[in-house]
């Protein structure tokens, strides 16, 4: 039998093991082989090698969670340990496929993270996809705002980004105000180029059946019928924040992504997105999906970078 511990330090024991250890009984009741044991600020783990490389895993990610939002709910704990335990979607299973693209490939959710993003935009009208770059909560979100038009749930799709520089001025890039803000979408129309022949994007577009816009122009609006996504929401003021969120319309879908941990925004200004999920996370009806590098779907390196700048989120780039 194997030994392993994890010191809780700068937390809130109460606040993390829950109501009479209650978030700690429920990990120890999904790995039965194994014995969890808290003594003061530590966690002790008894069992066999793969079980507490999982079990420590997850209070990892428990940690990381509670340093961000400063509570754990039994959802959290159940989350991250269906995560663990089956990382990925199986390749054949018939509720990973969302639609197929412009070659016949199949577009597919690729972990249980991406997955519990579908059910949730299925089950509530708003749903915020949380985490950082890679992880698939743009691509996977233009999905389904693709599927639910060719499905004809939907009349129109309305995609949009905060326009923040980030590093550069909009006003010295060359152009008009269209070619200045085209390349902060460029993310958007390689996957709907994924999804949507070239000439029936073309059509699409020109009839405004999908729209691509910056966020500025969604202001005094009332998108009825539609499937909206708000990509990069971190970079949004919490007053853009709620002139996006109140232009919902009847049979209407909104989707907000974003990474807390990549805010371009000024150092005086806040986060619309933070500030959005702490005002609106007890409302019925709005969803909340966390995605973590185990989430990332692009080069094997993204996922060890992500990882080695959690680790040390404070210091300042030369």
């Amino acid at each position: 039998m194997i030994e392993k511990s994890i010191t809780l330090e700068n937390i809130s024991l109460t606040d993390f093991l829950g109501i009479e250890n209650k978030n700690i009984n429920q990990l120890a009741s999904a790995f039965p082989k194994s014995k969890i044991v808290s003594r003061g600020n530590e966690i002790l783990v008894q069992g066999d090698s793969k079980e507490i490389t999982q079990i420590i895993d997850v209070l990892d990610a428990l940690v990381n969670h509670f340093h961000k939002y400063g509570k754990i709910t039994e959802e959290n704990v159940s989350g991250f340990i269906t995560q663990e335990k089956q990382e990925h979607v199986a390749e054949d299973s018939p509720e990973g496929l969302l639609l197929y693209g412009t070659r016949g490939t199949p577009i597919k959710v690729k972990t249980v993270n991406q997955q519990r993003l579908v059910e949730s935009v299925k089950k509530n009208d708003l749903v915020f996809a949380l985490g950082p770059a890679g992880t698939g909560k743009t691509y996977i979100s233009v999905a389904m705002a693709v599927r639910a038009l060719k499905n004809k749930e939907i009349k129109k799709i309305i995609i949009t980004r905060p326009a923040v520089e980030a590093g550069e001025n909009l006003g010295f890039l060359p152009g008009d105000l269209k070619e200045k803000i085209d390349p902060y979408l460029r993310p958007i129309y390689d996957a709907l180029h994924d999804m949507v022949p070239f000439e029936k994007l073309g059509y699409y577009m020109e009839r405004e059946i999908i729209e691509i816009a910056p966020l500025a122009y969604m202001r005094g609006r009332t998108l009825n019928n539609a499937f909206i996504l708000l990509d990069e929401a971190q970079n949004t003021t919490p007053m853009q924040m709620k002139m996006f969120l109140t232009r919902m319309g009847p049979n209407s879908k909104m989707i907000v992504t974003g990474d807390t941990s990549q805010v371009d925004l000024p150092n005086n200004q806040r986060s619309g997105l933070k500030e959005a999920v702490r005002i609106l996370d007890q409302t019925k009806g709005i969803g909340f999906v966390e995605l973590n590098e185990r989430d990332v779907v692009r080069h094997r390196l993204v996922k060890d970078i992500i990882l080695a700048y959690e680790k040390r989120p404070d210091q300042q780039l030369d």
